[in-house]
Parts: C-alpha cells; structure tokens; sequence
C-alpha cells in the first residue's frame, strides 16, 4: 500500500480550511493531489495508484461518519428541547442543577451546552437528563380540587 510522503503532504498548498473538510475536496485539488504522489514516487518502484485512490475514499468515508454524526447530535438536542419544552406548565422532580432535590412547575427551558435545562417556579433548575418524576396534569389538578378521580367529591 503506497503512503503519501509527509514532505509532500505538506508541500501542498492548503485547500479548503472550512468545516467541509475532506468532503470539500473537488476534484482540481483531487488531481492536485495524485499529481504530486506520482511526481514523487520512486521510478524504479513505483507505487500503486489504486492505493491511493483507497487511501483518499477511506478519509473521506471517515470525514462523511464524523459530519453525520455531528448532525445526528444535533438533531438529538432538538429533539430532547421540544421534549422539555412540553414539560412547561407541568409539575416535574428531580435533582437540580446545585445536586438537590427539586420540584416545581416548569415555566421555561433553556437550551445550554449540558443540554436542556428546566427552569422551575422555585427558582432551581434542572438537566432535562435528571427528571426523575412527571406528574400527569389531570392528576395534579384532581389533588388540587380535592377529587378522588372518579368525579365525587371525597
């Protein structure tokens, strides 16, 4: 398997510096590239162009994996927002951002780099990935007028 000579490697001239990547790579800088391995292969042993060919559709199959994966993250963290944000108004327990145990209304989500974070009517909050109890709203407001649930008054 031929590799490419590092002195070569950095000899070219930078490409695309954006978050594209390898992904980026058009096919003028593609050239760019196996121009400048054949240029500098030994000529009594030349190296297999295929290889090369392999090499770059490996890195390039990498960088696809790493992109997709920074999208499916992404798509995750929106995902678990719209799941907090449906929490709002409801009654929710868990343990705060400060280690303690909090309950309370939610009146807002905040989005962080933690992830989601409830904001409750007590003033803590709490990582969306520590609610460890919702209670039902029917429920709540039953346990509020005093009803037992089957609509007689106890």
């Amino acid at each position: 398997m031929s590799a490419i000579d590092a002195q070569a490697a950095f000899a070219l001239p930078p490409t695309n510096t954006g978050k594209d990547g390898l992904g980026a790579l058009g096919s003028g800088e593609f050239l760019q590239i196996i121009l400048s391995e054949l240029s500098r292969q030994d000529p009594l042993a030349p190296s297999d162009t295929s290889a090369l060919l392999d090499q770059i559709a490996t890195v390039r199959s990498i960088q696809s994996d790493v992109d997709l994966s920074d999208r499916l993250g992404e798509l995750v963290k929106q995902n678990e927002l719209s799941a907090a944000s449906g929490l709002i108004g409801g009654v929710v327990g868990g343990v705060s951002t400060n280690n303690e145990r909090a309950v309370g209304i939610v009146l807002s989500v905040s989005r962080t780099k933690d992830g989601a974070v409830l904001n409750l009517d007590t003033g803590q909050r709490v990582n969306f990935k520590q609610v460890d109890e919702v209670v039902n709203r029917p429920t709540l407001r039953e346990a509020l007028n005093g009803s037992n649930g089957s609509g007689d008054q106890p």
